[in-house]
């Protein structure tokens, strides 16, 4: 399953419409580590299928949501879960540490 393309209008009810985690990657077009990290995004998205819900926002497209969300630098992940962000991290990242995020919001708060 590839990642979703939010928009402003999809963002709220994509994150309240299901009880998956989901993780939002902030990027731009001309953000040089953003395209380093996209094929990650992707390879992430295939590997947590029916676990996770990956998505991305484009900052220029979406800058309500970049702004709600104090996105200052370009790539941002963002793990949400029930609607709330859980955990995050900016800059490229390896699988590896985006899956250990993601099972970081899996697993039950306390």
């Amino acid at each position: 399953m590839k990642a979703l393309e939010l928009t402003t209008d999809t963002f709220d009810s994509t994150l309240a419409g299901t009880s998956l985690p989901v993780l939002v990657d902030f990027h731009a077009e001309w953000c040089g580590p953003c395209k380093m990290l996209g094929p990650i995004v992707e390879q992430v998205a295939e590997a947590k299928e029916g676990e996770v819900l990956v998505a991305k926002v484009d900052i220029d497209a979406a800058r309500e949501i970049a702004m709600r969300y104090e996105i200052t630098s370009v790539p941002t992940l963002i793990v949400f879960k029930d609607g709330q962000p859980v955990t995050g991290a900016r800059g490229v990242q390896t699988k590896a540490a985006i899956e250990s995020m993601i099972a970081r919001a899996a697993a039950p708060q306390t």
